[in-house]
């Protein structure tokens, strides 16, 4: 499926984490992520031994919802994050757990899911996983805020 994420997500590298959209309904996103051995966050995590830290598999399956509520749940039509102003989509306001199985390396395609499980107003709740291959490697629950980007901004 060929979808513009810098469009739709305010994120740029080196801090945008998704490299394609697999799958996209109002309710599902299957995104993929390949991490690099040159990526910022392997760089000293660890020496020698270079693994995807667990907050950066958090932000992965944070911007994939991220994507989905942009797609779908916009206050704008089309939403472009380079021309329109005014809205912060998707931002993070809690964790409800998060679980990490096995860990993430360089060169293994990271399959990011998450599932919209509710919705009310401008709050939406995420349950959220990476597999690698079939294998589970992280689960998670958390919830994004729309916001103005005025109290993005701290105005």
């Amino acid at each position: 499926m060929k979808i513009n994420i810098m469009k739709r997500l305010h994120h740029r590298p080196p801090y945008l984490l998704l490299d394609e959209v697999v799958e996209l309904s109002p309710t599902h996103l299957h995104g993929v992520k390949t991490p690099r051995i040159e990526e910022f966050y392997l760089q000293g995590h660890f020496p020698g031994t270079p693994v995807v830290p667990g907050a950066m598999m958090q932000e992965m399956t944070t911007q994939a919802a991220g994507l989905l509520i942009t797609e779908f749940y916009s206050p704008v039509p089309d939403y472009d994050s380079e021309k329109i102003k005014g809205y912060a989509l998707g931002v993070l306001r809690s964790i409800h757990q998060a679980k990490y199985k096995k860990f993430a390396r360089p060169d293994e395609v990271l399959n990011i899911k998450v599932s919209l499980i509710d919705h009310i107003e401008s709050s939406f709740r995420f349950k959220g996983m990476i597999l690698v291959g079939e294998e589970k490697i992280m689960i998670n629950e958390f919830t994004l805020i729309n916001i103005s980007e005025e109290q993005l901004k701290g105005i």
